[in-house]
């Protein structure tokens, strides 16, 4: 899990839900019904949930063990 903790706006605590909104999005839930459940009313915590992409399998293909 690399979702931010916090919003880089205002602060708010957004990494524990990102979890859940992954898991219910997938399971064909539309994400604006997700987030509004999960109480995630401001638009920039919105964003932050919304903008997460998970690229650390990406990236470790590239890491050189030393």
């Amino acid at each position: 899990m690399m979702a931010p903790v916090r919003c880089f706006s205002c602060g708010t605590l957004v990494g524990d839900k990102w979890e859940e909104f992954a898991r219910r999005v997938q399971g064909g839930e539309t994400p604006k019904a997700v987030l509004d459940d999960l109480g995630i009313k401001r638009y920039c915590c919105r964003r932050m949930i919304l903008s997460n992409v998970e690229i650390i399998d990406e990236v470790l293909k590239y890491f050189e063990a030393k």
